[in-house]
């Protein structure tokens, strides 16, 4: 196969991986032991985020017409590719825990659901928690209002029992009742 040839087919299996792709990170990972870079790429692995390191012409060519295209200006030195296409901050947050370990491996610059982002954006992405986790601390946030009217209304069915009240509403109604009383006696005076 000449040449250009294989190139072109690295080109075009490059925009294949694109395709489909919420996030892409650019990292260098110059300095990194081969434990190291074995262990990195199992945790993106176990995260399903694709890690390659390609040519920087070969991903310069790729990148050309595609939402990615301003990684093309971080293209220098030893480049590896990060590709997350489910959840968009694992790649970054696995690449950050990683980056705590490895002090050899840094940020270059990164593009998440079509919004670039360079090495500081890049590293407040990766901040973000997991899709589930901010699920959870969503349900947790809607869990805790709920709880407090469920009691609120509770105490108030009680009080009505204790009372003889037939109903919350009949409660409500003899406390308007005070209420309607009381103002017309501080007006009377």
């Amino acid at each position: 196969m000449p040449n250009v040839e294989l190139k072109q087919t690295i080109v075009d299996e490059i925009k294949s991986k694109l395709d489909g792709a919420s996030s892409i990170v650019l990292v260098d990972y110059r300095g990194l032991t081969v434990e190291e870079d074995t262990k990195l790429r199992k945790d993106l692995r176990e995260g399903n985020v694709l890690y390659k390191v390609y040519k920087n012409t070969m991903m310069n060519f790729a990148f050309k017409g595609t939402e990615f295209e301003e990684l093309k200006d971080h293209l220098e030195g030893p480049s590896a590719v990060a590709i997350s296409y489910e959840d968009p901050t694992a790649g970054p947050r696995i690449l950050k825990n990683a980056a705590k370990d490895f002090k050899n491996l840094d940020f270059k610059a990164g593009v998440v659901e079509g919004t670039y982002y360079d090495v500081e954006g890049i590293k407040k992405i990766a901040s973000i928690p997991a899709r589930d986790e901010l699920l959870a601390k969503l349900l947790g946030s809607f869990q805790s209002p709920i709880s407090t009217f469920a009691r609120t209304v509770k105490a108030i069915a009680d009080k009505a029992e204790e009372t003889g009240a037939e109903t919350a509403a009949v409660l409500a109604a003899n406390k308007v009742e005070e209420k309607v009383e009381e103002a017309q006696e501080q007006t009377e005076e």
